[in-house]
């Protein structure tokens, strides 16, 4: 069976939105007789940190999360990613761009009035993509360091979402290489998927339009697309994405304030409608329970007293 996984990135403690995603991650792969891979995504090497990485596997063993085989760690792989980069650069795909954020930011903002034709807003406009040779020379000249994007001419792509159902999207050039040279989010995890095996990925539903990226870049490599579930976020009682400022978001935070992460599983399971809250419950127990095709397409919203606790 192909697998699953979830692959956090080191650079904070695990709130829990991260969590339930996670379990809802071992619940698909596991109802699927599938293995449950750990993947650490540290390559925001000036972010990640060990003990980040050393926390979010303490949070998944004390919630009974297992995993299977050895745990990969992005920053191991970077000459894979390189491989593929380069791959991408022969073809004729990619382009160096020399803009910034901030005039990123400001160009697209001085765009919103204009049409987008199939783009989404905030596309990136195409700056560099025709730059001459002389112009490129200019740039470098003046200590200008390009990232490299991919030439996705917007390619319009489509999916099938196992819980957002038919998805279509245009695509916009986007980053493959950093101008420091890592190698871009939506390139290494292409490529980390597949040399893993991954047959499923399932993750928050925030990932939904960055989805046809990826898609775009194993097409282009000549690698299948795994099958994706994105999966509704947990958000504050306040409706807005969770955060720090909701008050007690990780499960040391519950922990400190007197709850076992016992407790924070039959949550997990009763936002689910696994079971009811403060019903004893394990990992196992959930996964007798799950139907994937029942999942609710609704974010969870954390009652005030779980993020404040009295």
């Amino acid at each position: 069976m192909p697998d699953g996984r979830f692959a956090p990135s080191p650079t904070g403690p695990l709130h829990l939105g991260n969590l339930r995603t996670a379990l809802l991650a071992w619940l698909f792969a596991r109802s699927d007789g599938s293995r449950y891979l750990l993947r650490i995504e540290d390559l925001d090497a000036v972010g990640s940190r060990s003990e980040h990485e050393a926390s979010a596997r303490a949070d998944l063993a004390a919630l009974g999360l297992d995993h299977d085989g050895p745990v990969l760690r992005q920053s191991d792989r970077r000459p894979v990613h390189e491989a593929a980069v380069e791959r991408l650069v022969a073809d004729g795909r990619t382009y160096p761009c020399y803009c910034t954020r901030r005039e990123i930011l400001a160009e697209v903002e001085a765009a919103v009035s204009a049409p987008h034709g199939p783009l989404p807003a905030g596309a990136y406009p195409g700056t560099c993509r025709d730059l001459t040779a002389g112009e490129r020379a200019e740039r470098e000249a003046a200590g200008r360091r390009p990232s490299l994007r991919l030439r996705a001419s917007g390619e319009v792509i489509g999916f099938v979402d196992r819980v957002a159902g038919p998805v279509t999207r245009a695509v916009d050039d986007f980053v493959i290489r950093r101008a420091d040279g890592a190698p871009a989010y939506n390139l290494a995890v292409v490529v980390d998927d597949h040399d893993e095996g991954i047959g499923e990925v399932v993750r928050g539903d925030d990932l939904l339009d960055t989805t046809p990226r990826q898609i775009l870049v194993a097409r282009l490599l000549g690698l299948p697309s795994p099958a994706y579930a994105h999966v509704p976020l947990v958000l504050g009682p306040d409706g807005e994405r969770l955060a720090k400022r909701h008050g007690s978001v990780t499960l040391a935070d519950q922990v400190a304030a007197g709850r076992s992460s016992a407790d924070v599983l039959f949550w997990f399971g009763a936002s689910l409608g696994l079971c009811e809250v403060r019903e004893p419950v394990t990992p196992t127990v959930l996964l007798d329970r799950f139907d994937p095709s029942s999942l609710s397409r609704d974010p969870w919203v954390l009652p005030e007293d779980l993020v404040h606790p009295g």
